[in-house]
């Protein structure tokens, strides 16, 4: 399973920050971030997660997703265009166990987790 996700923008980041509540500056002024050592602002790493939850709902009902886990392992900076993937790693007990990642265009993993699903499906 594939997401492929628009570019990030920084609308895209101040409506994640409104809609979130997350207004850490570092998402969202280029000031605060250059002076932290950022070349620019860069994506809430929960926005990623809750892209790769939408890839998750677009594929099966809610109400059979049993699990759901991340690790942010790299930052998505503004202008990229992350794809969120999921491939089944085994079914085991009657669930389908998949490992979930967020990527660049690059290849750099941004998110690495798993989720459980009820059911079996195809791999």
């Amino acid at each position: 399973m594939k997401l492929e996700l628009p570019k990030i923008t920084r609308t895209t980041l101040a409506l994640y920050a409104g809609a979130s509540g997350d207004h850490n500056p570092m998402h969202i002024d280029i000031d605060v971030a250059k002076s932290a050592g950022m070349d620019d602002v860069f994506a809430h790493g929960m926005l990623n997660m809750a892209y790769l939850g939408r890839l998750l709902t677009a594929n099966f009902p809610q109400e059979r997703i049993r699990s759901f886990g991340v690790r942010f392992t790299s930052i998505t900076p503004i202008h990229a265009k992350p794809v969120a993937t999921a491939q089944v790693a085994k079914v085991a007990d009657g669930n389908t166990h998949l490992d979930l990642t967020m990527a660049l265009e690059d290849g750099t993993v941004t998110l690495q987790g798993t989720a459980v699903i009820e059911g079996e499906i195809a791999a």
